[in-house]
């Protein structure tokens, strides 16, 4: 069976869009009951429960962790593809359930993830709260890695639309980092690890979506826990899920990660020799900021100066529980070398926003029209 339609069955229907609160994943959670151990690991700080769902026997151990940031929900969809992919009664489900322990927290922040915000209820980014601990949700996250005992960590995250593979006209769908073990960016034994796992999974991926697969930056940051795991000699990968071309749900990118996942549990049978070389992970293109949801090339801003460009970029709204993408200007100025997921050009005339030619900084886009041409987003 090919990966679409292993994913096609396998997928979690009822789970879609980008507001994955805590009231969506508990009665799945409930349904797994019966096949995997669910646990209640800690509350967040505002009491809600943090789950974990454990899956396999094996010796190898692996730790994935999503909605560390409660507006990243992409890998939580996947997650819970994945797992109906293991509930399944393939043989190939069968051999990982064998050969693996999977523990899988698959939202650590409910309170952000009720909220749709990155922080957690305490306005603290969990992801800086590594060395301090002074975040429920954290210390949680902690204990099962002490008690665990993994062999391989896996960091879930989405990354905005901003991001581009290279300095290349391609948006970065997947990315994939091996975080920094010190200030010198050591290629340590565990590192080592992460990046042939990382290349190996790349590789395949880019048959599938060439050229959008990125490398986060890899500046250490001991507060971050990936770089905290690491350090500890533990082999830690970060996924993040970006943008697929006019997919805002991210339901495309959900498929990939799905994908990549798979290639994962194949990839660690492997022996480290018959993995990729260190240097397929650095040849994968370091991740850019060089996309705009809305890019509008070449307007006339005003007869004293020459034309400019004008970026729209989306701000994400939670509104009766869906998000909602609200258009702003961000910038104005010559943008050449960036690059806009929707690209018009005003070909040296002006543009009317909202009927009001004068174009400011912050400004909320309800209607565009280049000449007479009404643009629709």
């Amino acid at each position: 069976m090919d990966l679409r339609t292993l994913y096609s069955k396998h997928k979690q229907e009822d789970l879609f869009g980008r507001y994955i609160p805590p009231e969506k994943i508990e009665p799945l959670l409930l349904h797994y009951k019966s096949k995997f151990e669910i646990e209640v690991i800690g509350t967040s700080e505002e009491g809600k429960k943090i789950h974990s769902i454990k899956l396999g026997s094996g010796d190898f151990k692996i730790f994935m962790w999503s909605q560390m940031h409660g507006n990243e929900s992409t890998t939580t969809k996947a997650l819970f593809d994945f797992i109906n992919y293991l509930k399944s009664d393939t043989e190939e489900a069968k051999i990982i359930l064998d050969k693996f322990s999977i523990k899988i927290i698959p939202m650590l922040n409910p309170d952000g993830a009720e909220r749709y915000t990155r922080e957690n209820a305490n306005k603290i980014d969990l992801n800086r709260d590594a060395q301090n601990r002074s975040q429920l949700e954290i210390r949680a996250l902690f204990k099962v890695f002490d008690d665990f005992k993994p062999n391989l960590c896996l960091n879930l995250h989405d990354q905005r639309s901003i991001f581009s593979a290279g300095k290349k006209n391609k948006s970065a769908i997947i990315s994939f980092l091996s975080p920094s073990a010190d200030e010198n960016k050591t290629i340590t034994p565990a590192r080592q690890l992460s990046m042939q796992l990382i290349a190996n999974m790349a590789i395949k991926l880019d048959k599938q979506i060439t050229e959008h697969i990125g490398r986060y930056d890899d500046e250490f940051n001991l507060n971050c826990v990936g770089d905290t795991f690491q350090s500890m000699e533990v082999p830690t990968i970060l996924i993040e899920a970006g943008h697929f071309p006019e997919d805002y749900q991210r339901e495309n990118t959900r498929e990939y990660i799905f994908h990549s996942l798979l290639y994962l549990f194949n990839s660690i049978n492997l022996t480290k020799d018959s993995l990729p070389e260190v240097s397929a992970y650095f040849s994968i293109p370091e991740n850019k900021k060089l996309f705009y949801d809305i890019l509008i090339k070449n307007v006339k801003i005003s007869n004293k100066i020459e034309s400019l460009d004008v970026a729209i970029q989306y701000e994400e709204q939670l509104v009766n529980k869906k998000i909602v993408f609200i258009p702003k200007i961000v910038r104005i100025e010559d943008l050449n070398g960036f690059y806009g997921h929707k690209t018009f050009d005003a070909l040296g005339e002006k543009i009317q926003i909202n009927n009001d030619e004068s174009l400011k900084i912050g400004m909320r886009v309800n209607e565009l029209l280049i000449g007479e041409k009404k643009i629709s987003f």
